[in-house]
């Protein structure tokens, strides 16, 4: 059973930039494809950003293309989320996700493990 920790989240000006971190006990981290996902009050969880196992594969959404980026350190067991040039549409409560998927990373569902997220406010 692999367990997820987020942290780094906080109260950032539009334009500010904020690291994400989540770390992973219980199993390799290196097993699974790890994902960021957002969830806004009144929206439904969304797909931000995703890495393959190994790191050489990156996905994200249009929305933060450009100013969001995702890397992961097997060795520390932990992966990372870097955003800039954040806006008031980011502020959500941000989850990571691990799963056993090669394709299909923007669906919820066939992400196995997820942390308890950490919230994110971007004041403009």
């Amino acid at each position: 059973q692999v367990q997820l920790v987020e942290s780094g989240g906080g109260l950032v000006q539009a334009g500010g930039s904020l690291r994400l971190s989540c770390a992973a006990s219980g199993g390799a981290v290196s097993r699974y494809t790890m994902g960021w996902f957002r969830q806004a009050i009144g929206k439904e969880r969304e797909f931000v950003t995703a890495i393959s196992r190994s790191g050489g594969n990156t996905y994200y959404a249009e929305y933060v293309k450009g100013r969001f980026t995702i890397s992961r350190d097997n060795v520390k067991n932990t992966v990372y989320l870097q955003m800039n040039s954040l806006k008031p549409e980011d502020t959500a409560v941000y989850y990571c996700a691990a799963g056993i998927l090669d394709y299909n990373y923007i669906n919820r569902g066939r992400y196995n493990y997820w942390g308890q997220g950490t919230q994110v406010t971007v004041s403009s």
